[in-house]
């Protein structure tokens, strides 16, 4: 189906799918495989005190900023590589298809964007975190006009929050993240933010920084 979509807002013609759910399980998928592969082909490496590679899977629940108090939840992926003193580059990809609120006959929010990080000194076993980047933003709304029900937009993010060790190379991570979607309607924002916990593995183990 052909719609019509807009990045950093400029109306361009493309295919975009209804639904992004095939689109984001497909990348769990593959962010879950990395594992795996790594372990088979290339374990010396990467268990031999190499950059820090974090594979990591959560949940979020945020708000809409698209009526009053909607909120919508849905999972996370993300790939982080750490490069030098606590400075990294990562990715992710979110979903938010969960528990549509009532008055919307339909809405899903899906981001993909990649960031630079930086992982702080632990303390007491807590590792703040602070995470800027950007990407795409895709939409579907509840629309008059049935060929005008989706849209994509730039976006940029800032988040911060703090991982804590459970086990072995698991770590616990809480984030919370606040969105900015550009050009929305008629050069107004669209600001979702919201929660996510989850869990981070280290493939190699993290790298230890503690005061």
């Amino acid at each position: 189906m052909e719609g019509t979509s807009k990045i950093g807002g400029k109306p361009i013609r493309e295919r975009i799918p209804m639904k992004f759910n095939r689109l984001l399980f497909a990348l769990i998928f593959f962010f879950f495989a990395i594992p795996v592969t790594a372990k088979a082909q290339v374990a010396p490496a990467a268990y031999g005190g190499g950059r820090p590679i974090g594979v990591g899977f959560g949940m979020s629940d945020y708000s809409l900023d698209y009526g009053s108090g909607r909120r919508m939840a849905g999972p996370v992926v993300r790939l982080g590589i750490g490069l030098f003193h606590g400075l990294g580059v990562d990715g992710s990809a979110r979903s938010l298809f969960m528990f549509t609120p009532t008055d919307l006959t339909r809405m899903q929010q899906s981001t993909f964007t990649g960031g630079v990080f930086y992982d702080a000194p632990a303390i007491f076993g807590f590792r703040p975190f602070l995470r800027g980047s950007g990407g795409l933003g895709l939409i579907e709304f509840p629309s008059p006009n049935p060929k005008y029900t989706r849209n994509s937009y730039s976006l940029y993010a800032e988040s911060g929050g703090f991982e804590f060790h459970i086990v072995d190379r698991a770590y616990l991570r809480a984030e919370y993240e606040y969105q900015n979607w550009l050009d929305f309607r008629k050069g107004k924002e669209l600001n979702p933010q919201g929660a996510t916990l989850g869990v981070t593995y280290y493939l190699n183990g993290k790298r230890g920084r503690s005061h």
